[in-house]
């Protein structure tokens, strides 16, 4: 939906404002969002006051001893093992954010047709 790549000095949760404003431009229906715990607190009011999404934190149970599946999380984690298929995705070999954003946008264009033709 949206890629933004940022220098390491940027927080998560800033980063995360910026994918949301660039996403709510082209998905103005998102009405909700998923996060793990370490986006919880002012950016879940930030979410819905600003860019009116209902951001919900997905977390693991106290009481869970081990591993365990939480739900929503795989879609994230299932997206970055995609990505991982790229060689050029290893490693951050570009100079400028936005050559890494258009290779990441090319990897999943280039996922997305190959899943499309293996269905014909």
């Amino acid at each position: 939906m949206a890629v933004v790549v940022t220098p390491a000095d940027v927080q998560d949760r800033d980063g995360a404002k910026l994918v949301i404003e660039r996403t709510k431009r082209f998905y103005r229906f998102l009405k909700r969002a998923f996060a793990d715990g370490g986006y919880a607190g002012e950016l879940v009011k930030w979410f819905r006051k600003s860019a009116g999404i209902a951001l919900e934190i997905v977390k693991r149970s106290d009481k869970a001893k081990g591993f365990v599946v939480l739900p929503k999380r795989w879609i994230v984690e299932r997206s970055f093992g995609w990505s991982d298929n790229n060689r050029r995705l290893s490693k951050d070999y570009e100079e400028h954010c936005s050559t890494s954003e258009a290779w990441f946008q090319a990897s999943f264009c280039f996922f997305v047709v190959n899943r499309l033709f293996s269905y014909i």
